[in-house]
């Protein structure tokens, strides 16, 4: 029975999680140099629209169809059908399924865009499109079936509260792989890889920090006690991760940074994610305090090695997500989420979240890898030289 209160609540947090997307393309595009400001915010803003084609044609139904072996769903969702004012009780028994959908469809839209931070300047705007296509396709449709959608991961017990292992993990993996496959940016003499504008990165920040709510509140898909804890833990962990980041950073630079401090509070929303609706807020605190140790070290740890990873989204998402998703394990609660965790007396909790991400890092970097000598074969996925020296953006020949 469709519940108006629970209907409201879940297409505001949708269209705050929309909202994140734009966010995202702030975000990155205040972080890479002028020449390649455009092409990164136009590959956040273009997963609006391809992402959205794919969804409604068959993403949607392969994610959330009934379930084939523990792999993927079945078509009977595809171009909607099926899908409309009535609840479905598998999912959300007092929205909409349109609701569901709808939701479901502004996760499958920024996880792909999320990459785009690790292979910055690099990759021709025709290459991405045809990899944000097909990444989205056949990496997170899967993933998110095996986590929400009935898949063998999901039956086995893993937990992902709003996209640690389904979201997060995939596309932290996948950027590594992209970042590992392009190699470095190429840079003139003397240039440096200083941020554009940090002014629209910190507005992308806060438009973040807003859906981040939505993100991981909406997740609950009920105007309920759960939510309200996931609006909490998510309030704290981000708050704690940028405040603890910061004071690392300060400690390690010997000078107060916004990049920095604002960089801790995405890792703190990320790592709390997959826990959001699992665990206490004391638990939120202290998963925020050692996501700032975890990721700041795996983000100096990839400087150290040289990876152009140039927006880390490596060290902030993928390490974040893989960090959060393994301490449902330890901290969940029955009382807060349904499950316990290790300090409850439930260890094999931790096994099979370890399991979870496991599952879902090895395929998104085998599936990234494939995907990424595929698409080289024709069409290239390393700019030019040339073009890559005087920006992506001149690809947008007639604005810039």
């Amino acid at each position: 029975m469709i519940n108006y209160a629970d209907t409201a609540f879940v297409l505001i947090c949708a269209a705050m999680v929309c909202f994140m997307t734009p966010g995202l393309a702030f975000f990155y595009g205040g972080l890479v140099r002028r020449k390649n400001m455009l092409t990164i915010m136009m590959q956040s803003f273009i997963a609006m629209g391809v992402v959205a084609i794919i969804w409604f044609i068959c993403g949607f139904s392969l994610a959330f169809g009934t379930d084939v072996k523990g792999v993927i769903g079945n078509l009977q969702y595809a171009f909607l059908n099926g899908v409309g004012m009535e609840p479905n009780a598998v999912y959300a028994g007092t929205i909409p399924f349109a609701a569901f959908f709808l939701f479901q469809l502004m996760f499958a839209i920024i996880t792909p865009a999320l990459i785009t931070g690790a292979f910055a300047d690099r990759m021709p705007f025709k290459s991405y499109l045809i990899f944000l296509s097909l990444w989205s396709l056949l990496v997170y449709v899967p993933s998110a079936h095996w986590v929400w959608g009935g898949g063998f991961l999901q039956q086995l017990g893993v937990a992902d509260f709003a996209g640690g292992i389904a979201i997060h993990t995939s596309a932290g993996v996948a950027a590594l792989i992209t970042a590992l496959v392009l190699g470095k940016r190429t840079m003139q003499k003397g240039e440096e890889a200083k941020p554009g504008n940090l002014t629209l990165f910190a507005i992308g920040t806060a438009i973040l920090w807003f859906g981040w709510f939505g993100f991981n509140g909406g997740s609950a898909l009920a105007a309920n006690g759960k939510a309200a804890i996931a609006f909490v833990n998510t309030a704290l962990a981000g708050g704690v991760t940028m405040v603890t980041w910061l004071a690392i950073s300060w400690k390690h630079t010997k000078h107060p940074s916004l990049t920095e401090a604002l960089t801790g509070a995405v890792a703190g929303f990320v790592a709390i994610t997959p826990a959001a609706g699992y665990v206490a807020p004391w638990a939120a605190v202290l998963i925020g305090f050692a996501a700032a140790f975890v990721c700041y070290g795996a983000v100096q740890f990839r400087r150290k090695k040289g990876l152009d990873d140039a927006l880390d989204v490596v060290g902030v998402h993928g390490i974040g997500g893989i960090f959060g998703s393994l301490l449902v394990g330890v901290f969940a609660q029955q009382a807060i989420g349904g499950l316990d965790g290790l300090i409850a007396g439930n260890a094999h909790q931790l096994l099979v979240q370890l399991i979870g991400v496991a599952a879902v890092a090895t395929y998104s970097a085998v599936i990234t890898f494939v995907l990424l000598k595929g698409i080289n074969l024709f069409s290239r996925i390393r700019a030019s030289e040339q073009l890559e020296s005087a920006g992506l953006d001149t690809e947008f020949q007639e604005e810039v």
